[in-house]
């Protein structure tokens, strides 16, 4: 199901319309994704949601054939992502999105992010960022087996797939650093 509602975008106030659509995902649930755009000032949201209570979430799955670069990932705007080999983590915050993609459609996120950085990089963290590049060609071409993690508190978010392992969910532990 499709349903519009016009609503003012929150930068700029232009009339925009936000889209909610539902989605069934097999062996999963029912979702909803929310979204907007706003053709004046480029805002963009996008959030998915299960249509079903969930507690907590910890999906864990080993990355090792092209195979798994198919597999089915749902992050909504409360999760985690990380690949410890690559020491990347994806931590939410006020800009996070949530999308409907793949494993190979998180690997191009993260190059992307990985080459803007690289743009505004020194050298030193130039050249980490193109180690890493080529770390995500090795995964994608089946080379260099990773694990994906994505971590949910509100439970809106998986890996679908049998390979994919639900675990119990690890809460983030408090930063001695922090008062």
């Amino acid at each position: 199901m499709r349903t519009i509602v016009p609503g003012p975008c929150p930068y700029c106030n232009t009339e925009i319309e936000y889209i909610y659509q539902t989605e069934n995902i097999p062996y999963f649930s029912d979702i909803l994704i929310i979204s907007a755009i706003c053709p004046t000032c480029g805002y963009r949201y996008v959030d998915t949601q299960l249509l079903k209570n969930a507690d907590p979430v910890r999906f864990e799955m080993q990355v090792k054939t092209c195979d798994d670069l198919n597999v089915r990932v749902i992050r909504s705007m409360t999760a985690r992502i990380e690949i410890p080999e690559l020491g990347v983590r994806i931590d939410p915050g006020p800009a996070c999105e949530g999308f409907v993609t793949n494993v190979e459609g998180v690997l191009d996120r993260i190059g992307h992010a990985i080459r803007t950085a690289i743009r505004d990089g020194d050298e030193a963290e130039q050249e980490n960022g193109r180690m890493l590049l080529e770390k995500i060609e090795s995964i994608k071409a089946g080379e260099m087996p990773v694990n994906l993690i994505i971590q949910d508190p509100m439970g809106n978010s998986a890996l679908v797939s049998d390979n994919a392992k639900k675990n119990d969910f690890v809460p983030d532990e408090p930063d001695p650093c922090e008062d």
